[in-house]
């Protein structure tokens, strides 16, 4: 039998950390060597891949504890404090089905998520039916919004864990601020069920600035009303036009995959990729912040006196 390196006398398993310090482990052309068997170098390729995963997600955290200390929270709306995209995806299916888009046959959800969710509705107009005249499309998607909106009020439901988040920002003294693509109407129905008039200090809609997301306008807005610093600020998204507007305005982006993939977040530039608010993953990277915040508001109580 051949004797192994000293490598594979050593006990399994080891921290991913430790296995990186060997040169054989960084070299992909040492996997192949004579003495080591499939199994010892499957072994070892596993724990290659986990040592990477663990360091993309290691630079990935470094980019809110950056923020340190952190002085404001932005939120998209639909997705990310309300699961709005099954309704929203019903009516757009129900009234594109009614003027025979697509031969007459429903969209899928992955149509709808590739397509529209997130998007500006001007731009899903003119993409959804570019024969159409500005105006005729348009009256389309308000016609959308008004049937959304009909659901909307018996239907809507935060994201599980959102009012212990909204708790915790409140306790620690950040401001927030609520920006979105919707349109207000739909946006103040969605914030008003969701008992959340008096939490968000203001409300941004990107129709409503120069360029809607995916461009960075919305989000600086609002930074601009909170009078709140990139640097300092991270932002909730659920879509990659979403995350691309919160990065592209400087701001690390947490990604919730409510509805989207996950690669795709990760693709648009997500730093940090949840399930709901009651991830764990989200907490610790709050529990790591709250020491600076502390600081902070002591701080700004002693200037107080």
């Amino acid at each position: 039998m051949a004797a192994y390196p000293t490598f594979w006398r050593l006990k399994f398993p080891l921290p991913p950390s430790t296995l990186y310090s060997f040169p054989v482990y960084k070299s992909s052309s040492l996997l192949s060597h004579h003495s080591f068997s499939p199994f010892h170098r499957t072994l070892l390729i596993n724990y290659k891949n986990m040592s990477t995963a663990i360091e993309c997600h290691a630079e990935r955290m470094e980019a809110f504890s950056k923020l340190a200390p952190v002085e404001a929270i932005l939120f998209d709306i639909d997705g990310t404090i309300c699961d709005s995209d099954p309704i929203h995806y019903y009516a757009f299916r129900e009234m594109l089905q009614e003027v025979g888009f697509n031969n007459g046959e429903p969209i899928t959800e992955e149509y709808f998520s590739e397509y529209i969710s997130g998007k500006h509705n001007p731009d899903i107009g003119k993409f959804l039916f570019p024969d159409w005249d500005h105006d005729k499309y348009m009256k389309f998607m308000d016609d959308k919004e008004v049937l959304f909106r009909s659901l909307a009020k018996d239907q809507l439901e935060p994201v599980n864990g959102l009012h212990k988040l909204c708790k915790w920002i409140e306790d620690h003294g950040l401001k927030r601020a609520a920006v979105t693509n919707a349109p207000r109407a739909n946006a103040e129905l969605m914030i008003s069920k969701l008992g959340l008039a008096d939490f968000f200090q203001f409300l941004v809609i990107g129709s409503e600035c120069e360029r809607a997301k995916p461009f960075p306008d919305p989000y600086l807005k609002g930074l601009e009303l909170l009078g709140a610093s990139p640097d300092h600020t991270f932002v909730f998204e659920d879509s990659a036009s979403g995350i691309r507007a919160g990065v592209a305005a400087g701001m690390p982006v947490v990604g919730l995959a409510t509805r989207n993939p996950e690669q795709v977040l990760k693709d648009a530039g997500g730093s940090l990729l949840i399930k709901d608010y009651e991830d764990l993953n989200l907490w610790n990277m709050l529990h790591e912040l709250e020491p600076s915040i502390a600081k902070k508001l002591d701080a700004s109580d002693g200037n107080k006196q």
